[in-house]
């Protein structure tokens, strides 16, 4: 008989997170977006020791830090999905066979689904938030920068669990260092379902050495491509917007594509960057454009292409027209979220239909890519493959499905 391991407890509160009502999953959910609130001094000073670890000017110390306006969007979102209706028991497809057998499609929980994320403490209570909702318990590896943010959400969670008399074992927090992460990703037949939340180098490292389904999610190498039609000023205003609203975020921009013929655009459209002291890596052409108009610009190297930068810094390429833009992104973006400044309907319809994209764009900040933008409530990552899910990863997202079938004695000839 085979020994029970650490996640035994979780696989035991799955079962009976399938079974609860709606209702009771809503107002627990409502209970813990309560005592975040009424912790949130525990929440701030478990942050502000994680935060007094990390060096402030990296980029990656506002993706740490928590606020009092922070929690009070984790609470909202939270809400949110509490609000929403279940993704379980849903008819996703039915039919009546000839010899009279009902077959339904309907959605049914994972089960057990582990997140693996790096430095955003709100990651905790997103993932779950939305695996509580979709039936399923969920297994938490943070990034040491957020230790102790992470442990102090865990223990909030657990305890509103318990004082609504659902199992504290919904949720798991696991350790900090590698073995932790080579132990979810090799738990076959404990946890379902892994979902790593990060920078390119974790998402290849749980590809390379899971023997557990994974969805990748997280890294975004993002382009905008300014095309001969587009307008100044809505150019000008998507590209600061997608690039220093949240740097350090996986829908940021990192390469701005433009047209030759529009070259004399850019001092126009990159001057406001300059406020936030962006650092533009531009080719040779969009150089020569740039100098003497732009200060804080560099010559772009080989190695500036196809980079998520997670910094305020943006590339810019030259390309001849659309179709070489959009060859460019095939061969150097990462299929999260790409972006095409357009008035010409024809040139925008082109992009939007050949951009082979989690979220393809027609003037609009790449900055959307959420869940909560989509009206999902939440997400638990962007998943930037084909299989299962593609994009804002949500409640439907976090159901899986089975196939019921009912008749009156047929047999098969």
């Amino acid at each position: 008989m085979n020994q029970p391991s650490i996640f035994t407890p979780l696989r035991k509160a799955a079962a009976t997170l399938a079974e609860l009502e709606s209702d009771k999953i809503n107002c627990t959910l409502e209970a813990v977006a309560q005592a975040i609130e009424n912790r949130s001094a525990e929440l701030l000073e478990a942050n502000a020791d994680d935060c007094s670890r990390m060096d402030t000017s990296n980029p990656m110390y506002d993706r740490l830090k928590l606020t009092p306006e922070r929690i009070s969007d984790i609470c909202s979102g939270i809400r949110t999905v509490a609000s929403l209706p279940s993704p379980l028991g849903v008819v996703l497809d039915s039919s009546t066979r000839p010899n009279g057998l009902l077959i339904r499609r309907v959605s049914v929980p994972f089960g057990v689904i582990g997140s693996i994320f790096e430095s955003r403490p709100n990651v905790a209570f997103d993932v779950f938030a939305l695996c509580f909702k979709a039936g399923s318990a969920c297994v938490l590896k943070g990034g040491h920068e957020a230790a102790s943010t992470n442990a102090k959400a865990v223990e909030i969670i657990k305890d509103t669990l318990t004082s609504q008399g659902i199992s504290s074992d919904s949720i798991m927090l696991l350790g900090n260092d590698h073995a932790d992460t080579l132990q979810m990703l090799q738990a076959r037949g404990e946890i379902d379902l892994v979902i790593p939340r990060g920078s390119r180098r974790l998402i290849d490292f749980v590809r390379d050495h899971a023997r557990v389904p994974v969805i990748e999610t997280g890294a975004g190498v993002c382009h905008a491509y300014l095309h001969e039609s587009g307008d100044i000023a809505t150019a000008r205003d998507i590209i600061y917007n997608a690039k220093t609203r949240r740097v350090s975020v996986c829908n940021a921009l990192d390469c701005l594509l433009v047209d030759r013929s529009r070259l004399d655009s850019l001092p126009a459209i990159c001057y406001h960057l300059a406020d936030k002291h962006v650092e533009i890596h531009a080719d040779p052409e969009a150089f020569a454009a740039l100098n003497g108009a732009y200060p804080y610009l560099v010559e772009a190297t080989e190695e500036d292409y196809g980079k998520e930068w997670l910094d305020f810094k943006l590339t810019i390429r030259t390309v001849a027209d659309i179709d070489e833009a959009i060859a460019y992104i095939a061969a150097n973006g990462s299929g999260h979220s790409e972006c095409i400044l357009a008035e010409n309907r024809e040139a925008s319809e082109k992009f939007l239909t050949h951009i082979d994209a989690a979220c393809v764009y027609a003037n609009v900040s790449t900055a959307f890519t959420d869940g909560g933008q989509f009206g999902f409530g939440a997400e638990i990552g962007i998943s930037t493959q084909k299989l299962h899910a593609r994009g804002p990863m949500a409640l439907r997202e976090l159901t899986t499905y089975k196939y019921l079938i009912t008749g009156a004695g047929q047999t098969r000839p």
